[in-house]
């Protein structure tokens, strides 16, 4: 039996070794970072080594990182209580603290009238769209987009940005919130005063150092081309997707997206169903955001988009990344089209 194909990439990247290396190294340093001992001088300076790593990365020199468990906590840091605007397209953990009222267009493009005022994705999780981040921008969640695309905090324009280790390679259960240095920020966790102050609790060294690993490492990538192999190989999915079933819907195809996200809806063939039967044929793919404990509805996205529920619960995401060959994406394309053609012949 062929092994399994992972083309869900965009909920989590697999650990990349540089990131598992870092981890086992960093489970030999044994001390609180908070103690003043040798040991925990030992374990602070591994944390604020990283933190270095993260901001070159990341191109925020000189910005303020607060290391958090990832973006779903950090977009609660950053957003709660506020009063921001956003659109209905955020991804649900900022969705849940914004008035999500800017305006979205076809395209999957949003309008963003005040920018002090307001949070903007950077990348569509779902769709890929890529926006274009307005001068002085509050919040931006950059979570899909580090390590994919060319970005850098210190001229993306906006307050804070949000990461999260895991969508790049390292470890699940640690992000980082960005902002710019002498941001007023209240801290939502209180004790101790880690992080500036801003977020307490004793800080997670092991993936603290496999986020610094996977980041730089991420980047190398990046600056070597790697994904527009991937992009490549995206282009060519879509192409076969369209040839097997010239109905099919790409939201977003004409927007600038990320070079590894195919989003696409055959009406009325449930997204659920199409995830279910590409993992008995072995691959790994979704119907919307991953982060839904587990729950398959239709799109709040694509709704946004204008897309009416046939096509929104009928839409699934395919998101490669630099492991995926030509030939597993050959292998889906005609695992995908046979099972096209039975919901074509039961339609019927």
């Amino acid at each position: 039996m062929p092994p399994r194909v992972y083309l869900d990439w965009n909920a989590t990247a697999p650990l990349r070794p540089e990131a598992r290396q870092a981890m086992i190294d960093a489970m030999d340093v044994s001390g609180n970072p908070s103690s003043v001992h040798a040991e925990g001088r030992r374990a602070k300076a591994l944390i604020e080594k990283a933190r270095g790593t993260i901001a070159t990365a990341f191109g925020a020199d000189g910005a303020d990182i607060v290391f958090t468990s990832g973006s779903t906590e950090g977009a609660a840091l950053a957003l709660e209580g506020r009063g921001l605007h956003g659109a209905e397209i955020e991804h649900d953990a900022v969705a849940a603290w914004v008035e999500t009222d800017l305006a979205v267009a076809p395209d999957g493009t949003v309008t963003v009238p005040d920018p002090e005022h307001s949070t903007l994705q950077n990348a569509n999780s779902e769709t890929g769209v890529i926006q274009t981040l307005p001068e002085g921008l509050a919040v931006c969640d950059a979570t899909q987009s580090w390590g994919k695309v060319p970005l850098a905090f210190n001229w993306m324009g906006c307050t804070m940005a949000l990461a999260s280790a895991h969508k790049l390679g390292g470890p699940k259960g640690i992000g980082a919130l960005i902002l710019k240095r002498g941001t007023d920020l209240a801290a939502r966790i209180r004790g101790g005063g880690q992080e500036m102050g801003r977020r307490s609790g004793t800080e997670n060294v092991i993936g603290i150092a496999g986020f610094a690993a996977a980041a730089e490492a991420a980047m190398r990538d990046l600056d070597a081309g790697t994904w527009d192999r991937v992009e490549k190989f995206r282009n060519i999915l879509e192409s076969g997707i369209v040839a097997a079933a010239p109905e099919v819907i790409l939201p977003g195809k004409d927007s600038s997206r990320l070079p590894n996200t195919a989003c696409f809806a055959v009406p009325g063939w449930k997204g659920e169903t199409q995830v279910m039967q590409m993992d008995l044929a072995g691959f790994a793919i979704s119907a919307g955001s991953a982060c839904s404990s587990g729950k398959v509805r239709a799109s709040r996205v694509l709704t946004a988009m204008g897309y009416d529920d046939a096509v929104a619960s009928s839409a699934i995401r395919v998101s490669l990344g630099p492991d995926t060959t030509e030939e597993e994406i050959g292998r889906f394309i005609d695992a995908w089209t046979a099972q096209y053609r039975k919901f074509r012949q039961r339609a019927a």
